[in-house]
């Protein structure tokens, strides 16, 4: 049967993605496919879109674009019972590097139509589904500084510019976290997260899965600059340096502080209070043939 799918595009991914888009509609079409191209035009375009479609008229639904693109897909397909499949266009497209999916297009395209679909363990923040992390504090402060014109033009490095930035800049401010199990910590940054990667290359939770239930929380619990450097040397290196990570396992959260700034997969959100959750089987996601 000729595989009917929807193919919901971002066209500022990464810069300028429209090539890149017509160019997966080709190679979709060349298999058999029918393809519903839909390209959205502002935030909030890719889950209206996601939202629309349902199993009686579609076969796959494809979010090409970066992680946020994919976070809006994934967010309108819930209930849905219809398969997400990725074509990374993005700046970092860490959730393509978690995933093992190439930014190539032909061999991108190729894993949405014949990979492996598995049901995988997302997690919530106050209803709303994020694929990969919430970031609080320092995290948050970076994604906020980040340019936009600067992150078209140079990628990657935007980031490092705005990490720079909130480094210097930003004045941590005191967070609570409690636990369902009834543990309350006091911490300065934290990152929740619900897969391994940070960035798209460095280990940040080395149990973190999409293959397992639960939230993993990286946690600051020393004020200051130094305390903050020493947090994400562990990360860089891995681990290896003593003290400065505290990370602990739960299924459930919430996050309460004054003034404290929060990211959702790498987008600013409203601040604190939160409730985070972690939602076991909740999507079917395309992975590449293992």
């Amino acid at each position: 049967m000729r595989k009917r799918i929807k193919l919901i595009a971002n066209p500022v991914s990464g810069g300028d993605a429209r090539p890149n888009i017509e160019r997966a509609r080709t190679v979709l079409e060349a298999s058999g496919a029918w393809v519903d191209l839909f390209v959205t035009g502002k935030t909030g375009d890719a889950r209206a879109a996601a939202d629309c479609a349902t199993a009686q008229d579609y076969d796959l639904v494809i979010a090409a674009g970066g992680d946020g693109t994919l976070n809006e897909v994934a967010n309108g397909l819930i209930g849905r019972n219809l398969p997400l499949a990725f074509l990374p266009l993005g700046t970092a497209n860490v959730m393509a590097l978690e995933m093992g999916i190439p930014t190539n297009i032909e061999a991108a395209c190729a894993i949405a139509l014949g990979g492996t679909r598995r049901k995988v363990h997302l997690a919530e923040i106050d209803g709303r589904l994020f694929l990969m992390m919430v970031g609080v504090g320092f995290d948050a402060a970076a994604v906020e500084a980040v340019s936009s014109s600067l992150k078209k033009n140079t990628g990657k490095f935007a980031y490092v510019v705005a990490g720079l930035q909130a480094f210097l800049f930003y004045r941590p401010k005191p967070l609570q976290i409690q636990t369902c199990e009834g543990e309350k910590i006091q911490a300065w940054h934290a990152i929740i997260t619900n897969i391994r990667l940070y960035g798209g290359h460095f280990v940040m939770a080395e149990q973190g899965s999409l293959q397992t239930p639960g939230l993993i929380v990286c946690m600051a619990d020393g004020e200051g600059r130094w305390a903050l450097l020493l947090f994400w040397l562990r990360i860089l290196l891995r681990g290896h340096l003593l003290g400065a990570v505290r990370r602990i396992e739960t299924n459930e959260l919430i996050l309460e502080g004054q003034g404290v700034p929060l990211q959702v997969d790498g987008d600013k959100y409203c601040g604190l209070p939160v409730r985070i959750r972690s939602l076991p089987d909740c999507l079917e996601l395309v992975f590449p043939l293992s």
